[in-house]
């Protein structure tokens, strides 16, 4: 579902500027930039209204997390959100508007931690499977910003994505270290940040599907592009 426009919307962001994090003139290669001081670089893409990106900062105070998201008017409801509850939680968050194409130009490879995809689209329509955030494109760029030992993490409702993703991976030459595809009732469930999204699918009985993977030490991405698929393997 599109988010309607938001009124002033400009307007409301720029009073939230201190959250905002400039688009560099170089890449990003450590959190001295935009919080002043050493830090590990945590990295959500797709943040939405900002409610796992403000659940992970407070439960984890000593890292520094850049929340991206490409509709500029859910970044102005999740820094309100971070800016209500500012004299409550750590200044460790900062919000990106931007899409996960322009990642190279932000940050250096090698610079992060932690990746988190969060109920991405599944693009599901014919000719879309290249936009999904777990293409093995996008897998790659991950993999190149991820320092040696640093882990994606993703998680959806859509049982079609997880099982797309899981082949993505394996034609990166990677093994997942988890997957569930019923996280609330796992062992991994012990700390998770729910998102927006995660407590509606929940309430409707929803599985919720999650994996994560370690960047091999050494690992250099590469992958080849798909052949074309058939109009059946276009659809999830």
């Amino acid at each position: 579902m599109r988010m309607r426009k938001k009124k002033n919307g400009e307007e409301r962001l720029n009073r939230c500027r201190a959250l905002l994090a400039e688009k560099p003139e170089t890449p990003i290669d450590s959190a001295e930039r935009d919080f002043g001081k050493t830090a590990p670089v945590w990295l959500e893409i797709g943040a939405g209204k900002g409610g796992f990106a403000i659940g992970m900062t407070e439960r984890n105070p000593d890292v520094c997390y850049y929340a991206m998201e490409r509709v500029s008017d859910c970044v102005v409801l999740a820094a309100e959100r971070a800016k209500e509850c500012a004299d409550k939680r750590p200044d460790n968050l900062r919000f990106i508007v931007g899409n996960a194409d322009d990642l190279l130009s932000w940050f250096a490879p090698a610079s992060v931690e932690r990746v988190f995809l969060n109920f991405s689209d599944p693009w599901s329509k014919k000719g879309y499977r290249k936009r999904r955030l777990t293409y093995r494109k996008y897998l790659a760029v991950y993999f190149t910003l991820l320092k040696d030992g640093g882990v994606l993490r993703f998680k959806t409702d859509n049982v079609g994505l997880f099982d797309f993703s899981l082949e993505e991976i394996a034609a990166m030459g990677l093994t997942p270290d988890v997957v569930t595809r019923d996280l609330h009732h796992s062992e991994y469930n012990e700390g998770n940040v729910r998102t927006e999204y995660e407590e509606n699918f929940a309430s409707q009985g929803m599985n919720i599907h999650m994996l994560e993977v370690r960047k091999p030490a050494g690992y250099v991405p590469h992958y080849e592009e798909e052949k074309k698929a058939s109009a059946k393997e276009e659809t999830l």
